[in-house]
């Protein structure tokens, strides 16, 4: 008997243990989809519930959970949800779609620039790394590229505007569509009906008569006294200020330094074309077709520079305080003119590269300048510059010195003159060199010989090949 009470309670108690978890299983699971539909109504993501096994045992396995949460869930726990709310991630969506466009890193030495003008406007469709504005510098124009693929949602900055590396420039949404340009009909496709011209009103009542008024004479104006030494200036109507760019801005501050820091002086002489011209003529096709460059005057000039600052090494040194530093390397700066201004990209180690390497250089440069794609690592050093005026018919000029270098060798045009050959007068291409220098570092003397040997090379170019 009282094993049979006993087997009975004992059977209770496990049928009571068995609902007990039962419940607690139907109440961890009903709290999990309530927490299932707040994950998925605020993170898009659906969590995981346990799932029942066995005797109301749970199981780590994770099945996926409903889509949202019950009418029970929504009435209890979100009080304001509607039956009919579709859960989303807008939030998400708009910060992933929106990127930034910002100022580029610009250079150690580059701490602003100005924003000089936009490429695109809003609206535009741009693709990743494309150039959408232009930063100037004291140096170089900087391009601001778009990050994404995108539409131009707005402009950030405005044109004028000085901006740090990091300023924001604009928005892009990579999801936008481009604006559609509507082109408005034609007045002349739609026929409009003929204006009827409207005859004017006469008024019935009679013009009254006024009596004529006497005009009172004019007051003349005295003329103005001027002394005739006073000059008569013009209408400040013809005039226009406009700001001065950046880069103008640091051009004219270093010519200025250049001007107060040295104690500038320039020698000159005059070199004959005629054996340079003539074995430019005799090997530029073969040049062209080993190297692919065109064969010109100024790697002559460069090769030639190199030989005359080996020869007289104080034109390549420099003062720094109280020292005076000597480079055993030359990196030739060449002056090239650009619509926005003067630039100084550097030929790096020109004492080690040869004709055809000097030559695809100075294009390589000269066509990053006009396109003003020019970096800063393109125009830092340099230690001795070399400006051919000759280009845009120059006969003479003094160059200024380009800081903090010591020399400068200004080239200029090639013209027909009369000249002494063996007791002979001879019209022969002559062109002008002048060497302006630091005469605090460099006397007349290394000037005289630097100049003189550019003369002897360019003279006779078989002097680099014997070296002599």
């Amino acid at each position: 008997m009282a094993s049979r009470v006993a087997s009975g309670l004992l059977r209770r108690r496990a049928g009571a243990d068995t609902r007990f978890q039962r419940q607690l299983t139907n109440a961890i699971s009903w709290r999990l989809d309530c927490y299932t539909g707040l994950a998925k109504a605020y993170f898009g993501v659906p969590l995981g519930r346990p799932r029942p096994f066995g005797s109301g045992m749970f199981s780590p396995a994770l099945i996926p959970a409903t889509s949202q949460c019950s009418q029970l869930t929504r009435r209890r726990y979100m009080l304001n949800a509607s039956p009919y709310q579709v859960w989303s991630r807008s939030f998400a969506s708009d910060n992933g779609d929106k990127v930034e466009a910002v100022v580029p890193f610009m250079g150690e030495s580059v701490t602003d620039g100005t924003l000089a003008n936009f490429l695109k406007k809003p609206g535009d469709r741009v693709e990743a790394d494309e150039p959408i504005a232009q930063i100037e510098t004291d140096k170089v124009t900087i391009d601001v590229a778009s990050p994404e693929a995108g539409v131009i949602e707005k402009l950030i900055a405005s044109e004028g505007d000085t901006v740090t590396p990091g300023t924001k420039v604009a928005i892009i949404s990579k999801s936008a569509q481009p604006a559609e340009t509507h082109v408005a009909p034609s007045e002349e496709a739609t026929p409009t009906p003929p204006k009827v011209e409207e005859k004017p009103k006469v008024e019935e009542k009679a013009p009254k008569v006024e009596p004529p008024k006497m005009q009172a004479p004019k007051p003349t104006t005295a003329p103005s006294k001027t002394s005739p030494s006073e000059p008569q200036l013009p209408p400040k109507e013809r005039e226009r200020r406009v700001p001065m760019p950046r880069l103008r801005k640091r051009i004219a501050n270093r010519l200025k330094d250049s001007q107060n820091t040295f104690a500038m002086l320039t020698t000159f002489n005059e070199v004959d074309m005629t054996n340079l011209m003539k074995l430019r003529s005799d090997y530029k096709d073969e040049f062209v077709t080993k190297h692919g460059v065109k064969l010109g005057l100024m790697s002559c000039f460069v090769k030639a520079a190199v030989s005359a600052l080996q020869n007289q090494p104080i034109v390549n040194a420099v003062i720094d305080g109280d020292d005076i530093i000597y480079r055993d390397y030359v990196d030739v700066s060449v002056a090239v003119g650009t619509s926005k201004g003067l630039v100084v990209p550097v030929i790096r180690d020109a004492d080690t590269m040869n004709f055809a390497d000097i030559e695809k250089g100075i294009n390589n440069l000269a066509k990053k300048a006009n396109e003003g794609a020019l970096s800063i690592d393109d125009m830092a050093g340099g230690t001795f510059t070399i400006s051919n005026g000759g280009v845009y018919g120059s006969l003479i000029s003094t160059p200024i010195i380009n800081p903090p270098q010591s020399a400068i060798l200004g080239m200029h045009s090639i013209v027909q003159r009369p000249v002494v050959v063996n007791g002979d007068i001879l019209a022969r291409p002559m062109m002008y060199l002048a060497l302006t220098y630091d005469h605090r570092l460099i006397d007349g003397r290394e000037a005289v010989f630097f100049l003189r040997r550019i003369k002897d090379v360019v003279e006779d170019p078989r002097r680099l090949l014997l070296d002599i």
